[in-house]
Parts: C-alpha cells; sequence; structure tokens
C-alpha cells in the first residue's frame, strides 16, 4: 500500500466525524519536506470553519499517529469547481460534465484529453473529445479535474463573463491551482 492510501485509511473516519466526506489526499516530498494536502466536501459546500475544524481534528491525530516521519505541512480545502476525481464513483457523479485528464503515458500519441465525460466503462472512463470517444484506463490516469463552465451572460442580463455553466472549459494555465497561502499549519 502507498503511503496516500495509509494517511487515507487513517485520516478518512476523522474528516467524517466532523461531517464531511474526505475527496482526496495527496502527498508529495518537496526537497525535505512533505506536503500533505487533504480535500474535503459537504453536501451544502465547504466553509472556512470547516476547513479550519478537519485541519484541527487531523493535525492532533498525526501528532499522536506520527505518520510522517519528515517535516511536512498540512493543508485542508474544497476540492473547488476544479475539483479533482480520483475513485470511479467520483467520476460516475460527473458524467455529462467536462473534464480535463492527463495520463501516465502517452495513448495514441498524447498525454492531455479534454472532453465530456460519458461513463464508466469496465474500469475505463468514456470520454467524448469532439468527435472521437476514447476509453481511458483508470489505472492509466495519473490527474482528472472537472473543467469549470463559464457562461457569457448571467439570465437578468448582468456582466458578461460572471455566469457559471456546466459543458464549456477554460484552460488549466489560467487557474492558480496552488492552494498555498499564510496560517497553514506546519509540522516538524
Amino acid at each position: 500500500m502507498s503511503r496516500a492510501t495509509d494517511l487515507e485509511q487513517l485520516l478518512a473516519p476523522v474528516v467524517a466525524a466532523q461531517g464531511c466526506e474526505l475527496w482526496g489526499l495527496e502527498f508529495s516530498m518537496q526537497g525535505r519536506r512533505g506536503l500533505l494536502r487533504l480535500y474535503i466536501d459537504t453536501p451544502h459546500g465547504v466553509t472556512l470553519e470547516d476547513c479550519e475544524r478537519v485541519s484541527r481534528q487531523v493535525s492532533a491525530v498525526l501528532d499522536v499517529e506520527d505518520p510522517i516521519a519528515s517535516a511536512y505541512t498540512l493543508e485542508v480545502s474544497s476540492p473547488g469547481m476544479d475539483r479533482p476525481l480520483y475513485t470511479p464513483a467520483q467520476f460516475a457523479r460527473y458524467v455529462g460534465q467536462r473534464i480535463a485528464v492527463r495520463l501516465r503515458a502517452p495513448y495514441e500519441g498524447r498525454r492531455r484529453f479534454q472532453g465530456v465525460l460519458n461513463g464508466l466503462e469496465e474500469g475505463d472512463v468514456v470520454l467524448q473529445v469532439e468527435d472521437t470517444e476514447y476509453l481511458l484506463p483508470l489505472e492509466s490516469i495519473d490527474k482528472a479535474n472537472v473543467v469549470p463552465v463559464f457562461d457569457d451572460s448571467l439570465p437578468d442580463g448582468g456582466d458578461k463573463g460572471a455566469g457559471l455553466r456546466e459543458g464549456a472549459g477554460i484552460d488549466e494555465a489560467d487557474l492558480n491551482l496552488s492552494p498555498t497561502g499564510p496560517g497553514e499549519p506546519e509540522h516538524e
């Protein structure tokens, strides 16, 4: 089992006890420091208070269990509009939505795909990219995210570009996906 899987098994019940779902977990080493990033979700959305509460509880459990030998930073946040997709159940929840997929190895000469998620079929993500339907094995996916869709106008005639709708894409390069910031707990 990987370190991320071990951490997920340890922390999912802690997050659930706080009334949240552990949407996903990422652990990486950056030099001698680790970064533990938790994405949490609730049916009504995630508030700053949810993140603070989960961070305090997770931090206490990590201090007692000590599963990470090196110094690390703990980040707790919402998955956001461009939420990452990790599990078959998460992919199933977003059928009909635009997603971006990066593969571990090239398939038909490319690693990046963006299109409409048509479903799951025997362990494969069914992705419609323009006129072509691709079957991408889940185990070959390095990263997948929902693509937020912005409408050009609001229903009440408000400012152009201010509305959000499903089905249109934005370029990943336009997003600052780094959730780092002041006040994050650091652990030694």
